[in-house]
């Protein structure tokens, strides 16, 4: 029941166990920074007090986030059966993960807008409202993310801005809209008040990959993760993004070991949650390489199955497709898009125009139509925010895209494309893809000086043999 006993952000809490608000209060800095043992200490805090409705309503929101939601519906049913004499704050609360968990997403997105409103500091809906703008909550694909994201968190700022658990999500919020430096600044502060936040260290980590420097952010990651504890199921989506520095400086090896220990299938949980990690992990280096990566395809495939057939989120169902065609298991490839063609055909128009396409034109890349595989994707291409994650996330789709063009020889298309992305930042791939342009279009000369500047790069930070090196210079070599 409502007493004394207060967060740390000065909210009450419905317990009369000073013990069980302790365990409460750092099972949620826990959750908040993304570290091990969050749920383990939500359960604490319920064996102390198992009338504390909060307590379970936030385990709920755990289990919504490891992709159990049959757990997280039977957490959120008994925090809302103990809710009697709880406070309004705690109510909402429950009632928003309550929506969520039961795929009103949209509902419980307008309910924590009001909510935070009036309780600006109730940080785990903050969260909470992160998670709901990536997922397209805010309409049929929220055609104004991030945008909207950093709105939210600009009205919160004024209320947050000293505690450390907000500025790594502010961090986050501006660094999708491309202010860069203020993400890195935000981010480091956070680091400095607690050194083992993970959403602030993964904010460090976005910001060097949008300025096109893996060499700074695979350092800094690398140093980060040395004392973050592996059993955090955020090691692995921190790892991928250590694989994306390796990849970018041409370290295959050590990409593929990162992939091995870390983002495989079959070295962590293979619930679906982790899809995307692996996934588009397995897909780059395919198309990087031109060739199949040398692990298997058909776990990732088997971890991406429930999509055949079950709705879900947009961004779980476009990683799915880069597993179904890459393993070339046509049964699940036509079921999702069957899927999906029903959804559309019913007047989902966010199925016809986002996620129906970009499967279709995945499925046309994998069977080498690459023509088909435009025609599809290119419309996608300036919506693709919809489909939510963070823009290093959506990536491996423009690159699809991208690498669609030049194997379809519509280099025009491509030059247009990598110009914008190199005068946001500069990347050895963007610019050996841009010496693929100019031999396409036979600018052999401006052709050699791309290769030339991303072989550098490679050659001295690279491993020596890799199949995109290896494909540079040969290309390199025909041109001579």
């Amino acid at each position: 029941m409502p007493g004394t006993i207060k967060d740390r952000y000065g909210m009450t809490l419905s317990t009369s166990s000073p013990a069980a608000a302790d365990s409460w209060q750092e099972g949620i800095d826990l959750l908040l920074s993304q570290s091990y043992g969050a749920e383990e200490k939500l359960q604490e805090a319920i064996d102390l007090d198992e009338g504390f409705a909060i307590a379970h309503g936030c385990l709920a929101f755990m289990h919504m986030t490891r992709a159990r939601p049959d757990q997280a519906r039977e957490s959120v049913k008994r925090s809302l059966e103990l809710a009697d004499g709880i406070t309004d704050r705690e109510r909402r609360h429950l009632e928003a993960v309550n929506l969520w968990a039961n795929g009103k997403g949209p509902d419980a997105l307008r309910l924590v807008r009001e909510h935070l409103a009036e309780c600006p500091r109730d940080a785990v809906l903050h969260r909470l409202a992160q998670r709901l703008f990536m997922l397209g909550c805010s309409g049929a694909g929220d055609p104004v993310f991030p945008p909207s994201l950093l709105a939210l968190m600009n009205e919160l700022a004024p209320h947050c801005g000293d505690d450390w658990a907000f500025l790594g999500q502010y961090a986050f919020a501006h660094h999708e809209m491309g202010i860069l430096d203020k993400a890195l600044s935000l981010a480091e502060k956070s680091l400095e008040m607690n050194p083992g936040n993970a959403v602030a260290a993964h904010s460090v980590t976005h910001s060097y990959f949008e300025y096109g420097d893996a060499a700074t952010g695979g350092n800094f990651l690398g140093d980060w993760l040395e004392g973050f504890d592996a059993r955090a199921h955020y090691h692995t989506h921190l790892s991928w993004h250590q694989a994306l520095f390796e990849l970018a400086l041409g370290r295959y090896d050590e990409a593929l070991q990162l992939y091995e220990d870390w983002i495989r299938p079959t070295a962590i949980n293979k619930n679906i949650s982790g899809l995307s990690d692996s996934a588009s992990f397995m897909w780059r280096m395919t198309i990087y390489g031109g060739e199949a990566p040398p692990k298997p395809w058909d776990e990732v495939k088997e971890q991406a199955a429930p999509a055949a057939t079950t709705p879900g989120a947009a961004f779980r169902d476009a990683h799915a497709a880069l597993a179904f065609a890459a393993s070339g298991d046509r049964e699940l490839m036509d079921q999702m898009i069957g899927r999906l063609r029903t959804n559309a055909e019913n007047g989902n128009i966010f199925a016809k125009e986002i996620v129906l396409p970009l499967a279709q034109g995945i499925d046309a890349f994998a069977q080498q139509d690459y023509n088909t595989a435009v025609d599809y994707l290119e419309p996608v291409f300036p919506q693709l925010t919809r489909i939510g994650g963070s823009h290093a996330q959506r990536e491996v789709f423009e690159d699809t895209l991208l690498e669609a063009f030049l194997r379809a020889e519509q280099f025009d298309k491509a030059e247009d494309m990598l110009r914008e992305r190199l005068g946001r930042r500069e990347t050895p791939r963007d610019t050996f893809w841009l010496g693929r342009v100019m031999a396409g279009k036979g600018e052999s000369s401006k052709a050699q000086d791309s290769l030339s500047k991303a072989a550098g790069v490679w050659q001295e930070m690279g491993d020596a043999d890799t199949p995109e090196l290896n494909n540079l210079q040969r290309l390199s070599g025909a041109l001579t």
